[in-house]
């Protein structure tokens, strides 16, 4: 029971990839029985970590998820700690390497119970290619396991999860406190409510070969560092602050000023060497009361918009934050996307085309990020949401109509692009969910890409550290904490480089 706990890199794999995952590394010349008793190694040694000298019930199931499981069994028997098997279905019917791992297994064997006394349950009955709901019979066992103190280690995803919607398949599925899976995680451990099922999620390397992933060319990502740290610009020695960008948002009537200079504020945080507002002359006196380092232009309509566009070092623009909804915001992005500048849509600037959506898609939009809650998703594009059995499905399908890039916000906000490369985000903490944090977020994405950062990097960067300040502050946090904390995760996030 030795080797690495963990393997790295971003990259996830749907169920369908694993499996091919697995494949090649037997072509490659790693014996599938291998990979299980490696698999079936983590299992026993996440038990031993959790509960050195517990009771272990280890459910096994009719596939090689219950394999993994009797593998498990076996070491843990073999560690001195007081083990039995339940089966759910005939173990003899069992095929391939499964079965022999039942062969190997020589303690105590039942049948599956609701009931039992095991200090710390191993859920090895069915992993993430389930391929129907849990049967009526495992109803009752499966609420008892939910029910109980005892904490459940999910072999794989826990049993009737999705793999990769990390949607429950039916009305029942194991709560886990701790999933092993291996080699690369699937979205179902990421994407909500899979995430809260699965507990931590704790991955592992069973031997599969880093390269089988040339050939699967995987294009979801785990959002963090490893993604887009190389396209991430620190200050240089020899820059200046019209090196690294000017960005440019629109703000709204002066009653709604607050979330344009939310935005500002977080992109001139996340290193804008320039910052403006451009602001309708009845609110340029109202910001110039609250701004100092953020400059203010006068801008009352899309033509004074596009005079100043013409200044093509104003080269990033967020606009919708308290913008207002009708005619004259779609005009205002007519203008930005006219302009060539990179461009951020947001709130306002989305709502106005609920009934006009071919009027924004219509136009070039390979310079864009549109960043919409699941309401403004669901305007901009309606019935994805329920097209689709994930929202990473629903955003990649999202960006390729629109050909931009897509931040589908959220508890696990995704980050898409139209040539099918997603993250899934899993950094925010919950009371990341407060007024004006959206704003911020866009100041983010406008503050990156005005300092040259391609548009699907300055989402996935932007929506991570949204996520590291909220949880750098914790609770009590509102929206003007966020750009203050981003010091310090830029700090950290400088000393990982």
């Amino acid at each position: 029971m030795t080797g690495p706990e963990k393997v790295t890199g971003p990259e996830i794999l749907t169920v369908a990839e694993m499996g091919e995952a697995d494949r090649l590394a037997v072509d490659a010349g790693v014996p599938s029985l291998k990979l299980m008793e490696s698999a079936g190694a983590h299992v026993a040694r996440e038990v031993i970590k959790r509960a050195p000298r517990a009771g272990v019930a280890v459910l096994c199931g009719p596939g090689n998820n219950g394999g993994d499981g009797y593998v498990a069994a076996r070491l843990l028997k073999e560690k001195g700690h007081k083990v039995w098997v339940e089966t759910y279905g005939d173990p003899a019917k069992l095929k391939g390497d499964a079965l022999e791992m039942y062969r190997r297994w020589d303690g105590e064997t039942r049948p599956i119970s609701a009931e039992r006394n095991g200090e710390i349950i191993v859920d090895a009955l069915f992993g993430a290619g389930i391929s129907r709901p849990l049967e009526e019979d495992l109803y009752d066992v499966v609420a008892a396991l939910n029910m109980s103190d005892a904490p459940v280690i999910a072999v794989d995803v826990p049993s009737g999860l999705l793999g990769d919607s990390g949607k429950p398949f039916g009305e029942i599925c194991v709560r886990a406190a701790a999933t092993v899976t291996f080699f690369r995680k699937k979205p179902g451990h990421l994407l909500m409510p899979g995430r809260i099922y699965c507990g931590e999620t704790c991955l592992a390397d069973i031997g599969i070969p880093e390269k089988v992933l040339e050939t699967i060319c995987p294009k979801a990502f785990e959002n963090g560092p490893d993604l887009w740290g190389p396209m991430f610009t620190l200050p240089k020695r020899d820059g200046h602050k019209y090196t690294r960008g000017h960005a440019l948002v629109l703000c709204g009537p002066a009653h709604t000023t607050g979330a344009a200079r939310l935005a500002a504020r977080g992109a001139l945080r996340v290193g804008a060497g320039l910052v403006t507002i451009a602001s309708p002359s009845e609110a340029v006196s109202v910001n110039a009361a609250h701004l100092t380092a953020i400059m203010i232009r006068q801008c009352d309509n899309p033509q004074q918009l596009a005079a100043l566009l013409e200044d093509k070092r104003l080269n990033a623009v967020a606009l919708g934050p308290g913008l207002g909804v009708g005619a004259a915001t779609k005009d205002f992005v007519f203008s930005v996307l006219e302009s060539g500048a990179s461009a951020v849509l947001d709130a306002d600037a989305l709502t106005s085309f609920s009934n006009d959506q071919a009027a924004l898609f219509a136009k070039r939009l390979d310079r864009a990020v549109l960043t919409p809650h699941e309401g403004e998703f669901e305007r901009l594009f309606p019935g994805l949401l329920q097209e689709f059995d994930s929202r990473l499905m629903a955003a990649r399908k999202a960006a390729v109509i629109a050909n931009c890039i897509v931040v589908l916000k959220g508890a696990n906000t995704i980050v898409a692009a139209p040539d099918g490369r997603a993250a899934i985000n899993t950094n925010a903490p919950p009371w990341l969910a407060t007024a004006g944090a959206g704003d911020v977020l866009a100041g983010f994405v406008v503050g990156l890409l005005s300092q040259g950062v391609p548009a699907f990097e300055a989402a996935a960067c932007a929506v991570w550290l949204h996520g590291e300040a909220a949880a750098y502050f914790g609770l009590g946090l509102v929206a003007e904490d966020l750009p203050e904390m981003l010091p310090d995760v830029l700090q950290d996030l400088r000393t990982l480089a």
